[in-house]
């Protein structure tokens, strides 16, 4: 079965159940399911960036005890996985000083369940997909949209703390719903206001001024989608306020023209967000 069959009768069945929850993993059970995306995908894995190289070894290590645990893999030596983090738990104390690999290996037969296999199958499939970030004084989460057809979509959301949540997606306003919820948690996006056409050097100028560089300074989310695409796509930035959203939508990288800024009501927010994760090109 090609890739477009494979999309088609997912698609299909989607069609019955509608969007649904899919798994969620963590980064480490990621690292230890599909290694390769640690470098080959663009989906942040933001708690392993915080571990030295010895404790991400003991991460992985647990990792796979949960997932199999939780029957997400199956392993047939998984007695001489807990042995080894014995081990490695074990010398935790003499090694705390130092910068030292975990001791010994141990070689793993794994098989995934058909959900963790089609999540990380459309992940690393899609033509074209949508990255969203989200800062708050929390710190940055993370969503991305892997685009497949109008009738299917994976959507990944990525906490602070490395939780990713993927979520089974057939139809596109479920998927501008999920985004919306990302970028104006608190539902603040209250009216349409007036267009205000921007040049380049203006988004670089510290005092813009005006209500857009009010609602800069007040923001308490800021939300940046950007589509990933073989062509560079728009680039839309959000500034929710405790009133209002105001948003920057940049049309081509670089041009110097087609930059607006505006306050917008909840529906011209899940239009821009629709028109993002248009499959049309997919």
């Amino acid at each position: 079965m090609d890739l477009q069959e494979f999309r088609q009768l997912l698609g299909d069945a989607l069609s019955e159940g509608g969007s649904q929850p899919l798994l969620r993993l963590t980064d480490e059970e990621i690292a230890i399911l599909d290694p390769d995306s640690l470098i080959e995908c663009v989906a942040p894995t933001p708690h392993l960036e915080k571990l030295s190289a010895q404790e991400r070894e003991w991460a992985y290590a647990t990792a796979l005890r949960s997932l199999v645990s939780r029957q997400a893999v199956e392993i047939d030596n998984i007695e001489e996985l807990d042995a080894l983090v014995r081990s490695a738990e074990s010398s935790t104390s003499e090694n705390a000083t130092t910068e030292q690999p975990a001791r010994g290996q141990v070689d793993v037969d794994m098989r995934i369940t058909p959900e963790v296999s089609l999540a990380l199958t459309l992940r690393r499939t899609a033509g074209r997909a949508l990255a969203v970030e989200q800062q708050t004084s929390r710190g940055a989460a993370h969503a991305f949209v892997y685009i497949h057809a109008e009738d299917l979509y994976l959507v990944e959301r990525i906490t602070s703390g490395g939780l990713h949540m993927f979520t089974l997606a057939n139809h596109a306003d479920d998927v501008a719903e999920l985004v919306q919820l990302f970028v104006d948690p608190f539902d603040v996006a209250d009216k349409d206001g007036r267009t205000q056409k921007l040049t380049p050097g203006q988004l670089d100028e510290d005092n813009l001024g005006g209500p857009l560089s009010e609602a800069i300074n007040n923001a308490m989310v800021v939300g940046q989608l950007v589509l990933l695409s073989d062509a560079p796509g728009p680039l839309l930035t959000t500034y929710a306020t405790d009133e209002k959203v105001w948003t920057v939508l940049v049309e081509k990288p670089d041009a110097p023209t087609g930059i607006e800024a505006r306050p917008v009501g909840s529906s011209t927010l899940r239009r821009m967000i629709l028109r993002l994760i248009s499959p049309t090109d997919a």
